[in-house]
């Protein structure tokens, strides 16, 4: 029980790593960010290489924390989702530019395969719609456009993989080719229902089957890092995508149980159980997680945009320094003077599904400043929030209690209340917000032995903060009114 478990976050703007106890208590971190790039009109671009460097680097920043005599038992990687690489099986270098699950370039595809009636074959295999969030058309585009690609991919030359199997190739120094369930899900190329990749799919996107990783349990073998920790050699124990793992760490084990994490987007899952739920409402249906060669569902919204439209404040309107800076331009309002920000820059995720939306701001007066278009950032999560809440409900056919909630937008607390107020539920925040790490050493501590069992896991949950709604109903209604108007606004465009 001494031993401690190196959690590796790789998301969408940066890459952390945190050391944790057996308890759950935070040793050690590091944190880097890398660049983003954006070669064209709803494109979106990452260096696989240095998203690799990044992580070693924070890994070894974080390991150097910890105390000399202090054990580290094992690794593990929780990771952004549907973002596709391929790379030489020999060389280990990409042969494209990742590209990102917010990247919209193939929206062209997934109409035209709509168009021809494949949409209720991919969901009725994947849980999952045609759009160009997923991996199966990125991919695809991948071995059409760069020259000699799809040759060398049929010849077995080609590797292909989400991010958790790009850092598995390489901190193994590509001994092992694996991922998890719970990213294999989100490609658009696996069966859930069988387990297993679907023969029929590969063919619909013309994916040689040789360029695909293991898929395994969330938590198993994934073998040994020997590169990028300087010097240390640690098991890979447990991997995840983001919002999987934060379903761990939020301990959302019994059927009904939503957690929703905010970071560069905002992901709600609700547990359904042993079996997948079909949705009427435009949700995913999706692994939950896979434990012990056993599959548990859930129904998921994704939110393309929250803390990234807070980074676009920063970043691109120069209106803020920091993040923290909108916790204070929101709360100097008594309301929201009619503004409203529809964060549409790569389109609308569910309920909409529409990859052609475009951002807006409305509502705007002589009198509008940064403090409006602050809270109307952070107002536009919690409406998003609702929107999917409501569609988990009409599809479960139950009212939602509780929400917990987690991941770094979730430190400002005027958020936390508006989460509160406009989707109408009790909001929990747990202790320790980073529950995507945490989830994954936790699966990992639960391949190590470490942990017997979930029951293990849901036993280390604690809360810090719970917030209830305080404003009424009709309140709610007419900002909720409002909302819907800015949204049909941003699908007009």
């Amino acid at each position: 029980m001494s031993h401690a478990i190196l959690a590796i976050d790789q998301g969408t703007t940066s890459s952390r790593a945190i050391v944790f106890s057996c308890d759950g208590k935070i040793l050690a971190s590091a944190q880097r960010e890398f660049e983003q790039h954006f070669p064209a009109d709803g494109w979106v671009e990452h260096d696989p290489l240095e998203i690799w460097q990044v992580t070693s680097q924070v890994c070894c920043d974080a390991l150097a924390q910890l105390e000399s005599d202090q054990a580290v038992a094992g690794i593990g990687i929780t990771n952004q989702r549907e973002t596709t690489v391929v790379w030489d099986k020999t060389s280990g270098e990409p042969i494209y530019p990742a590209i990102v699950w917010q990247d919209r370039r193939t929206a062209g595809s997934c109409r035209k395969l709509r168009d021809k009636g494949y949409e209720d074959l991919l969901r009725e295999r994947t849980g999952l719609l045609l759009d160009p969030y997923f991996s199966a058309t990125k991919l695809a585009w991948i071995l059409d456009k760069v020259e000699g690609a799809r040759e060398r991919a049929t010849l077995g030359e080609l590797a292909f993989g989400t991010i958790d199997s790009w850092l598995i190739w390489k901190f193994t120094n590509g001994q092992v080719h694996a991922t998890d369930a719970t990213n294999a899900c989100r490609t658009a190329l696996f069966n859930i229902h069988k387990q297993t990749w679907d023969d029929e799919l590969l063919k619909l996107f013309n994916i040689p089957d040789q360029m695909l990783p293991e898929v395994l349990d969330c938590a198993a073998d994934f073998g040994t890092a020997t590169e990028g920790l300087a010097g240390r050699q640690l098991p890979i124990a447990g991997v995840a995508g983001d919002q999987h793992a934060a379903m761990i760490g939020q301990a959302c084990f019994k059927p009904g149980m939503i957690k929703s994490t905010y970071g560069t987007g905002c992901f709600a899952l609700m547990h359904t159980g042993d079996n997948p739920q079909s949705s009427a409402n435009r949700l995913l249906t999706t692994l939950a997680y896979r434990i012990n060669g056993k599959p548990q569902y859930a129904l998921e919204g994704s939110i393309f945009i929250a803390g990234a439209a807070v980074q676009w404040l920063r970043d691109k309107l120069g209106m803020i320094q920091e993040a923290a800076e909108t916790e204070a331009l929101a709360a100097s309002l008594d309301g929201n003077h009619g503004v409203y920000l529809v964060p549409a820059f790569t389109g609308l995720g569910a309920p909409h599904w529409e990859p052609d939306a475009r951002a807006v701001i409305c509502g705007l007066t002589r009198n509008s400043g940064r403090a409006e278009i602050a809270r109307a950032a952070l107002e536009s999560v919690c409406y998003q929030t609702h929107d999917l809440l409501t569609a988990m409900e009409k599809d479960a056919g139950q009212a939602s209690q509780t929400l917990r909630v987690d991941g770094g937008m979730i430190a400002n607390n005027w958020l936390l209340q508006a989460l509160a107020d406009i989707t109408g539920t009790r909001v929990e925040r747990p202790d320790i917000i980073e529950t995507t790490a945490l989830g994954a050493a936790q699966l990992a501590a639960l391949q190590l032995g470490v942990f017997a069992h979930l029951d293990d896991v849901a036993a280390n949950w604690s809360l810090e903060k719970s917030t209830e709604p305080c404003i009424n109903a009709e309140s709610r209604t007419l900002l909720l009114a409002g909302w819907r108007v800015a949204v049909h606004k941003s699908l007009a465009e």
